[in-house]
């Protein structure tokens, strides 16, 4: 495989994760659209529609066919917040911040492993990566308040 295809592959599989992450918050949103954390989820969730275009562009700048769905994480992440959903909104937020240690390690194992494109590191280390650390202490912050 050449190095642009290994760079689109890797990037797809970020990308799956976005998506996931976009239709997961978005899921829970249906449950908290009324309550003063909806603001703070739909910020978050914006941010990975935000990442989610930026490998999309990513992924045309190497030549490659970004993903459309989110694949085997949606399903995974759709069932792990509907269960969640049935022992109440704490663990729902709980569900959430998983989801973001999930994306935390797959931008750092992408970092390490795939060897991808300067332009594509650039991207993780500067911008989504943090992004996306900082996802956590927001989910931390709405669990303490009892939401």
């Amino acid at each position: 495989m050449t190095g642009e295809k290994m760079a689109v592959a890797a990037l797809n599989s970020l990308l799956r994760g976005e998506i996931s992450a976009v239709e997961t918050y978005q899921h829970a949103l249906g449950k908290y659209r009324n309550e003063p954390v909806a603001d703070e989820l739909r910020h978050v969730r914006d941010d990975h529609v935000w990442a989610a275009n930026q490998l999309r562009d990513h992924i045309h700048m190497f030549g490659g066919e970004p993903e459309r769905g989110s694949g085997g994480w949606g399903t995974i992440a759709k069932a792990v917040t509907g269960v969640s959903g049935l022992f109440g909104k704490s663990a729902e937020l709980r569900a959430l911040k998983g989801g973001e240690v999930r994306g935390v390690r797959s931008y750092e194992t992408a970092l390490r492993k795939d060897r991808l494109p300067a332009e594509c590191q650039t991207l993780i280390a500067g911008t989504l990566l943090p992004r996306t650390r900082a996802h956590v202490p927001v989910l931390n912050r709405l669990m303490e308040v009892g939401s």
